[in-house]
């Protein structure tokens, strides 16, 4: 392993960025916007350096770290606050850094108009320090610094409009799911803790072929409920469809690219934990298949072009969690889809915020139409993400989720058909709901109110967009040439050549499968919308629809499940206190109180009641020393 000084820059640059621009405030307003930029622009140059400084190197020499102080020190008990950078953290890296600093371009002419566009760049810079933490600190409390950092990072951005009481709402909303998702990994580390004796990863990798399968099966449960809150998936997902009140620039950074696929990270940077249990591999299977299927049924209701997006998200990285879970080559696979949903769904989002940044900020998709041809750039960077979420051959999506849904047929049995039928289904599904966002959005009859006048955006914004578009196109085929990435992973996830176990179903057959489905998803999706489209929604609907409008019924489940006995057990608890820990407190003052009060009328000051006390005293004295003589 390689020791490297250049590590600790990744983070410090856009961490010091960051406190400039909000301890310098009203100052930095007219260059603060450029230095971010510049920073996050300088931190992928780094990354990249890095990557072709691994190159240069092989074996385990590629794996390079870094020593910045000692942090805890107690007993036997020690934790550095070190990084390291390895096969899996540099794909991270570069993703959040060069994803990041199109977004900080794009944002430029974004937020231009914004009072706050400082605050804005430097909340987002924050966010990538704290990332950046995340993927790079060596242990697992290093990671949590990063995890609670970008989750702070993803509050802020998302109220950034907090003088809207919803935008504020879907915030704390954001944060208190997510913060339960945190519960699950302070509970992880310290059964890792208790079990191994250290956190680190190198050394709970050493000593976890050794740990009970009870032991791992409990830290596999308590990271998957971690990757649950941050990834949006079931049942911690109901807060990702609100926290697309931010500004879109942030839906495409942290729900689209990075944030939401720490989760992902976790999984498969723990994978000594879950190939060591096979109950927490089939937990993990069983969140991913659910979520998938959620998210898309989710995104077939959605006339909010932001909210489809949302839901999207969420089910595709269902399909993520889904392939981690069919491990070892699955956390490959996984990663696979994760990278190449970083550039497709990113320049969705941001294809979205053009839309609206030439739409007067309208998200109704029923208020769109025909606006296709007034903004040519926007639908062909959209249209060829659209391509690659869809999984329509060579584009991004196809190699990457085609391979999950080969993982899951391979599964064998029962598992295997259960599994590859969700995969299946949530292709069919996804190709229904982009279909029908694209065709309201872009195609048809314009439907949009006089007042609007939609055109296309400037070049800070759609150059991102096309760079991101070519990534849609280019990215899947360049990861599964040769098995690249999964060989490229494969000292850190154990990842093998071939794409799975036994082949139960040939390649061309779930390609030919995933294909039909989409075509089934996509007939359906025309042959429904290419008719007029209301400009309000109807009313007169199916239950399913309305189910689905409504989440799936998500937020009345958790008040219903959770909150309204949670609000019960409270007041329980509080009811219990008063009367019966406060009550027996105040029992115990009231007769000191009351025996007080009585004794204190002797105390009257009269000479002739203390020589009576007196005298009764020794009376009493005298018969007590008679009684025990007798």
């Amino acid at each position: 392993m390689t020791t490297s000084s250049h590590l600790v820059y990744l983070i410090a640059l856009p961490l010091i960025s960051a406190a400039l621009l909000l301890l310098l405030g009203r100052k930095t307003d007219k260059w603060g916007h450029i230095l971010a930029t510049l920073v996050s622009a300088s931190a992928f140059g780094i990354g990249v350096s890095e990557f072709f400084a691994m190159q240069g190197r092989s074996g385990d020499a590629r794996a390079a770290t870094q020593k910045i102080f000692s942090w805890i020190s107690v007993g036997t008990f020690k934790v550095d606050a070190s990084l390291l950078l390895d096969q899996l953290s540099i794909c991270f890296v570069l993703l959040i850094t060069g994803v990041g600093t199109l977004i900080h371009i794009y944002s430029i002419a974004y937020m231009s108009h914004d009072h706050d566009r400082r605050r804005f760049f430097a909340y987002l810079n924050l966010f990538i320090a704290a990332m950046l933490l995340l993927v790079l600190g060596d242990s697992y409390l290093n990671l949590y610094v990063g995890w609670e950092g970008v989750g702070l990072a993803s509050y802020l951005l998302i109220g950034f409009w907090n003088q809207k009481p919803a935008y504020a709402t879907a915030a704390k909303k954001a944060f208190v799911a997510n913060r339960v998702g945190d519960v699950g990994l302070s509970l992880a580390i310290m059964i890792v803790f208790a079990q191994f004796g250290t956190v680190t990863f190198a050394g709970v990798k050493a000593g976890a072929p050794h740990a009970s399968t009870a032991a791992l099966t409990a830290i596999g449960a308590m990271l998957l409920l971690a990757a649950a809150g941050k990834s949006a998936q079931f049942p911690l997902q109901s807060w990702l469809g609100d926290a697309m009140a931010g500004p879109t620039p942030v839906s495409a950074l942290i729900h689209a690219a990075t944030m939401v696929t720490a989760g992902v990270y976790l999984i498969t940077r723990s994978n000594f934990i879950f190939d060591g249990s096979s109950t927490a591999r089939l937990l993990v299977v069983i969140v991913g298949g659910i979520t998938l299927i959620f998210g898309a049924l989710i995104g077939t209701a959605k006339d909010d072009i932001k909210k489809a997006l949302a839901a999207s998200t969420m089910s595709q990285i269902g399909y993520m969690i889904l392939a981690s879970g069919l491990g070892p080559v699955g956390y490959a696979i996984a990663i696979m889809h994760l990278l190449t949903h970083g550039f497709f769904k990113a320049g969705m989002f941001l294809g979205a915020g053009s839309v609206m940044h030439g739409m007067d900020d309208e998200v109704n998709m029923r208020r769109y139409g025909g606006i296709g041809k007034l903004m040519p750039i926007t639908f062909a960077t959209f249209g060829l993400g659209y391509l690659a979420i869809i999984g329509v051959p060579p584009f991004a999506g196809f190699y990457s989720k085609d391979k999950i849904i080969e993982l899951a047929f391979n599964a064998g049995g029962t598992k295997g058909i259960i599994l590859g039928g969700a995969t299946l289904l949530g292709a069919a599904i996804t190709a229904f709901y982009m279909t029908r966002l694209v065709v309201m959005t872009f195609t048809g009859a314009k439907r949009w109110d006089e007042k609007a006048h939609p055109h296309e955006s400037p070049i800070l914004m759609w150059l991102p967009m096309a760079i991101l578009a070519i990534g849609s196109v280019a990215t899947g085929f360049l990861f599964n040439s040769g098995n690249s990435l999964v060989n490229w992973l494969a000292p850190v996830l154990n990842s093998r050549n071939e794409v799975g176990g036994e082949e139960l179903m040939k390649p061309i057959v779930v390609s030919t499968l995933a294909l039909l489905a989409v075509v089934i998803g996509v007939g359906i999706a025309i042959g429904m919308y290419r008719k007029e489209v209301p400009v309000v929604a109807p009313e007169k609907v199916s239950v399913f629809t309305r189910i689905a409008r409504r989440d799936l019924m998500q937020d009345a489940f958790n008040e219903a499940v959770l909150m309204r006995p949670g609000q019960k057990l409270t007041e329980g608890l509080v009811k219990t206190d008063y009367f019966a820990i406060d009550g027996l407190v105040r029992l115990v003052a009231g007769i000191f109180a009351s025996t007080s009060t009585t004794l204190r009328k002797i105390q009257n000051g009269y000479v002739r009641s203390y020589a009576l006390i007196m005298v009764g005293g020794a009376l009493a004295l005298i018969a007590t020393i008679w009684v025990v003589t007798l």
